[in-house]
């Protein structure tokens, strides 16, 4: 397998955030998607970084003072994050894209022009090895 986009969640089929969101639609888009972290994409569609709960936890405590209300007033571009999620293009190597994946739950994949194609699962890549070293399962 030479082609990480075989591993690829298309973008149509991600769920992301958009940096001009405030804390509380970040909230409430992660509570919908029922996932501990999304990719913040600009308006343009390129990959700007990840939120976590955990940053998102720590801003609504620390810049909203646990006030909801607050939440609205703030964009999630003024979130401290712990880390971003580093994203790959493409043409990235197999080699590359699991070393990636080791460390992150996610890989964000850009093209060339790094817009945002989409993401690649490190739960895709073991289920793929998963299937090639246990084929009888």
């Amino acid at each position: 397998m030479n082609n990480i986009l075989f591993f690829l969640t298309p973008k149509a089929m991600c769920s992301y955030l958009y940096d001009d969101y405030t804390m509380r639609q970040a909230l409430e888009k992660m509570e919908v998607a029922g996932y501990a972290a999304l990719p913040i994409l600009n308006r343009r569609g390129e990959y700007r970084g990840t939120l976590t709960e955990g940053d998102l936890l720590w801003a609504i405590k620390n810049v909203c003072y646990m006030d909801m209300r607050q939440a609205e007033a703030h964009r999630i571009m003024e979130i401290y994050r712990r880390r971003d999620n580093v994203p790959v293009r493409v043409t990235t190597s197999m080699h590359d894209l699991v070393d990636r994946a080791s460390s992150q739950n996610f890989v964000p994949v850009v093209d060339d022009k790094d817009a945002f194609i989409g993401i690649i699962t490190r739960r895709a890549i073991i289920n793929y090895c998963r299937d090639l070293m246990f084929p009888e399962d």
